[in-house]
């Protein structure tokens, strides 16, 4: 499967692989949250964070928004449990219903504010990625 990325996500790539020294894998700026969402190579995750979430910081204050970082896995259950940190992940099963890849993932009851995110950005955040990345059409928490 082929990515489109926008030049504003290559430059934040290039901006963010600078800073940290990861991979990055992809990159989505959510403009009314104010979030951009790094994509980065499986077992890259501490490289990108930094020592201290040095990294992050110093990112976060030069483009004036929230980043997270992911870890990409092969794996899709794995990494559509990635996508959903710090949530506590119970399991993700991954089915198809009516041509459709759909993910559901199990996360314990008082985690499931963390993994909808304010105003549903973390959720929206998770559904693109896992479009872009695996063809999921649907994440769905229970």
């Amino acid at each position: 499967m082929t990515l489109k990325i926008t030049t504003d996500e290559m430059r934040q790539i290039a901006f963010f692989e600078g800073i940290s020294g990861a991979h990055v894998k992809d990159c989505v700026i959510n403009e009314s949250g104010g979030l951009i969402t790094y994509v980065v190579k499986e077992g890259e995750m501490g490289l990108a964070i930094g020592k201290s979430g040095s990294n992050v910081r110093r990112a976060e204050h030069l483009v004036g928004k929230a980043i997270e970082v992911v870890e990409y896995s092969e794996t899709p259950e794995k990494f559509v449990k990635n996508l959903l940190v710090p949530a506590r992940v119970k399991s993700v099963s991954i089915s198809e219903h009516e041509g459709k890849k759909i993910a559901v993932a199990r996360i314990d009851a008082e985690d499931k504010k963390v993994a909808v995110g304010r105003k549903g950005r973390k959720i929206q955040n998770v559904k693109k990625i896992a479009e872009r990345h695996l063809n999921i059409s649907d994440v769905i928490l229970r």
